[in-house]
């Protein structure tokens, strides 16, 4: 089942980027208090993602943030160096970077896509959500090959 407004966040384990290394979290715990605007991309360092989707969220940071957001963190089914090496060669510092490697977050959101016709495997779908303590308030999900509802200009506009 795919996650929903009202919906709580599933409980799984994600890698957080930090400058000292890969830190596991819980998704309920880090989620836990605070407001974040969530973007998922099928994977770092592919052209849309690279291109439009990570630096829109970094050039919009500060709307996002005075709209409320405390945080705002990417996902992606990658390990947590490559999704750290992506951060910086992105200079998206503020951009809090959150690894599924296994894909157990995405299959757990109900996100996940085959992306096995590009070499890719099982990845989570491009996706934008806004999660307030632990509960989801909005979610877009981008229709395959589309890149619109996902986009942080489309999050501040709908928010």
């Amino acid at each position: 089942m795919t996650i929903k407004v009202g919906d709580t966040v599933p409980n799984v384990t994600l890698v957080r980027v930090t400058e000292n290394g890969p830190d596991k979290v819980e998704a309920q715990e880090y989620f836990k208090g605070r407001k974040v605007a969530l973007f998922s991309v099928p994977g770092a360092f592919t052209p849309t993602c690279s291109a439009k989707h990570l630096p829109g969220f970094v050039e919009k940071a500060d709307d996002l943030k005075a709209k409320g957001v405390d945080e705002i963190a990417c996902t992606a089914v990658n390990d947590a160096f490559v999704l750290s090496a992506w951060q910086q060669q992105n200079d998206a510092g503020d951009i809090t970077m959150l690894a599924d490697g296994n894909g157990e977050f995405a299959k757990a959101l109900g996100l996940e896509m085959d992306g096995s016709g590009f070499g890719l495997g099982t990845r989570g779908q491009r996706f934008a959500m806004i999660v307030n303590d632990g509960k989801v308030e909005k979610v877009d999900v981008e229709a395959p090959g589309e890149f619109r509802v996902s986009s942080a200009e489309h999050m501040l506009e709908t928010m």
